[in-house]
């Protein structure tokens, strides 16, 4: 059974940073696509920060781009997001999700999900 721990997520004031973590249990590393999601008004959860499988490829958002850095370390079954010059907006639950298809932006694309870690950001 594959399981996705997040944890990291609290309140910070906007400009700071913080770092989010999600261990992955019961699941290769190498045979997964991760990815960060937060939810966003009207529509499904919000793409936010991706790295491929294998190569060890990331993507990001416009919307955090130049702010985040998302990194994973195989041999801890771990996937980081780093975010920095946080802004109120940047507010939300923050999922962690996993994808044994191709790596997409696309929330329906990524079968497993934690459980969220909540971050807070104050004016």
């Amino acid at each position: 059974q594959v399981q996705l721990v997040e944890s990291g997520g609290g309140l910070v004031h906007a400009g700071g940073s913080l770092r989010l973590s999600c261990v992955a249990s019961g699941v290769a590393f190498g045979d997964v696509n991760l990815a960060w999601f937060r939810p966003a008004p009207g529509k499904e959860r919000e793409f936010i920060a991706a790295i491929s499988r294998r190569v060890g490829n990331t993507y990001d958002a416009d919307s955090v781009e130049g702010r985040s850095t998302v990194s994973k370390d195989s041999a801890k079954n771990t996937i980081d997001l780093e975010m920095k010059a946080l802004k109120v907006e940047d507010t939300a639950m923050y999922y962690c999700a996993a994808s044994t298809g191709r790596l997409t932006r696309t929330a329906f694309h990524y079968t497993y999900w934690g459980q969220g870690a909540k971050v807070t950001v104050s004016s």
